[in-house]
């Protein structure tokens, strides 16, 4: 399992043999709204989501996640209560899947795990707080190209639509947007 930190074989073989490899068919849920999810995902192949969808039908993407990006419902895994979000593969995935118990095992007796596991957190929060500005004072224009300056590799692997479901906006304003960038 990749990530930052320099293990020690005795580490590596800990953290390989808490780990449960999983492959996920495109569009395959690895967890769905309603569940209670118990493992966080390692992804080790291909590309997920996390989204809710509303009471019209209508998508709401959280994140994707790409290999060496971890995913699952923090929440649901941390409270045991039903998880709100629906986690399903974009294309052909594999996974490394880590029960909570083994996690905070991992956590607590791997040191470079843990540490890897902080530095992530923090970078989460940052993603997370730069989004929600985005979000708030972007206009559709500008959400987009930030999207493309800071995840350049998901622009080809992942469909429009989604993009537009994770910028919150139409699939047709993030059409019209495009063709304004490229007539420039």
């Amino acid at each position: 399992m990749q990530g930052k930190g320099n293990y020690t074989a005795e580490e590596l073989e800990k953290v390989a043999e808490a780990a449960v490899l999983k492959s996920v068919r495109k569009r395959q849920y690895l967890t769905q709204e309603g569940d209670v999810a118990k493992n966080h995902a390692f992804v080790t192949k291909g590309c997920l989501r996390t989204y809710s969808v509303d009471e019209k039908g209508v998508e709401h993407i959280l994140n994707f996640a790409i290999e060496n990006y971890w995913i699952g419902d923090r929440e649901s895994i941390l409270t045991g209560q039903p998880s709100i979000y629906n986690i399903d593969a974009i294309e052909d995935s594999e996974v490394a899947l880590i029960s909570r118990e083994k996690f905070d095992y991992l956590c607590s007796e791997v040191p470079a795990f843990n540490n890897m596991i902080n530095s992530i957190l923090q970078k989460s929060f940052l993603v997370a707080q730069d989004r929600i500005h985005t979000f708030i004072s972007l206009t559709a224009e500008d959400k987009y190209l930030r999207f493309l300056e800071k995840f350049p590799h998901l622009n080809m692997r992942v469909p429009q639509s989604m993009i537009a479901s994770y910028l919150g906006i139409t699939a047709e304003t993030l059409s019209r947007v495009r063709k304004q960038i490229v007539r420039r």
